[in-house]
């Protein structure tokens, strides 16, 4: 773990302390906003995993978290592969990112679930029955969570939510946390975020007597739609749909297809760093070399903070029957690049008149011509391998010689070490 720390700050991360600091600022001088102010000097790189599968539907998920440059952890993130009450082939997953704390997002995390069961009762009509009902659940959880939430008190979440029926897909979201559907090989359907400078965003926040100022909501919030918020939600002779900021989602109903392969639902820091094309493609390119879905997730947001985000991030991959499998000839590549990147850090290593620092190495190597590179994450994805072919070579102090293992299995499931190992990452304070 310190050397992949090391890497990080190395990379010339230490700007992005004080952009963050910058960012957090900004956001705190203004009326009503409420930020997170950031970690320091280095990003919290220990991840959350989660994962499982139902054999019946064959549906199967992976999940993790990372607190990164932030000082807490506001993300949350829950996952139902079966619902009582409803037949085998019906799951829910959502991701939830809080901002000005982390109660709105564990809330709805806890409690959502728990609504949308309600709402659908033993019998759901589809589409339009489910869709309405998945707008009723949010509002619900809403207005609980309102009865509950300390008067005068700051906060609220983001959500995106993900329900599965044997023959529809149902993409729920406020906000800016997102969500893709990968199908034969290409993004399918991507949410767009709930901004206030979005037309319809700007006529409801509008005709509540709200503005809309350096695209937020009265120039304080930068999401048109969440759960909490409620200084944003007392305009009076208004339905909660129709205040400043609503906690109605957009609902999508997909009819299911054979080609269908994934869905990604992820907070905003990970969008932050990788596009939608660039995740999808990453993603798919993992599951060919049959890593588990927990470290793929651990390994995509590895690859995100390398990247540059700031945030918080949690991301969570749920796939269908149709998704990309292990593949031999994926497999053998990947196997064959690690081990090329492995030579390059030992040759620029050998070849420098005094041992060059870990940046020095990464950026050398940017600017080569690496074939096979993972499509989106390029080699960023790789920091890991890089970070631990450096460590092998250069002398680390007795207190940091802990050094991250790749999170990436290549077609053989994660033994419980490898995965405790996982779970233990920590940051070492020595430099």
């Amino acid at each position: 773990m310190a050397v992949f720390a090391r890497l990080l700050e190395r990379l010339g991360w230490a700007r992005a302390q004080e952009v963050v600091e910058e960012e957090v600022e900004e956001e705190c001088s203004l009326p009503g906003a409420s930020g997170s102010l950031p970690a320091a000097p280095r990003p919290r790189c220990w991840q959350r995993l989660h994962g499982g599968a139902a054999a019946a539907s064959g549906l199967r998920f992976g999940a993790s978290a990372m607190q990164g440059w932030r000082a807490r952890m506001e993300d949350a993130h829950c996952a139902r592969l079966s619902l009582p009450g409803l037949p085998s082939g019906w799951a829910f997953f959502a991701v939830l990112d809080g901002h000005g704390g982390a109660r709105a997002a564990r809330f709805g995390a806890r409690h959502l679930p728990g609504h949308v069961l309600g709402e659908l009762g033993p019998a759901p009509l589809e589409p339009d029955g489910v869709r309405q009902a998945l707008r009723s659940a949010f509002l619900h959880a809403d207005a609980q969570l309102s009865a509950l939430w300390p008067r005068g008190d700051p906060g609220g979440s983001t959500a995106v939510a993900l329900l599965v029926s044997p023959r529809f897909l149902y993409l729920a979201h406020c906000g800016d946390s997102r969500a893709l559907l990968s199908r034969s090989g290409s993004v399918a359907f991507c949410t767009e975020d709930h901004r206030p400078h979005r037309p319809r965003e700007r006529e409801r926040i509008h005709d509540a007597g709200g503005t809309v100022r350096r695209r937020r909501v009265e120039g304080s919030l930068a999401v048109s739609r969440a759960l909490g918020d409620f200084a944003y939600k007392q305009a009076p002779g208004r339905p909660p749909e129709l205040q400043l900021v609503s906690a109605e989602p957009e609902v999508t109903a997909l009819a299911r297809q054979d080609e269908d392969e994934f869905v990604l639902l992820a907070s905003d820091g990970v969008w932050d760093a990788l596009s939608g094309a660039d995740l999808a493609g990453l993603v798919a390119s993992r599951l060919r070399l049959g890593l588990d879905l927990k470290l793929l997730c651990a390994q995509l947001l590895d690859t995100c903070l390398c990247k540059g985000s700031l945030d918080n991030m949690t991301c969570m991959v749920v796939c269908f029957p149709g998704a990309p499998g292990p593949c031999e000839e994926a497999i053998s590549k990947e196997k064959a690049l690690n081990e090329a990147l492995m030579h390059r850090v030992a040759e620029l290593y050998a070849s420098a008149q005094e041992p060059p620092c870990l940046n020095t190495v990464f950026r050398s190597l940017a600017s080569q011509d690496i074939p096979g590179l993972p499509p989106g994450g390029g080699l960023h994805s790789k920091a890991t391998v890089i970070a631990e072919a450096y460590s092998k070579l250069h002398h680390t102090p007795e207190d940091c010689q802990e050094v991250r293992q790749p999170a990436y299995t290549l077609a053989r499931p994660a033994s419980p070490l490898q995965l405790q190992q996982l779970k233990d990452w920590t940051t070492c304070d020595s430099v």
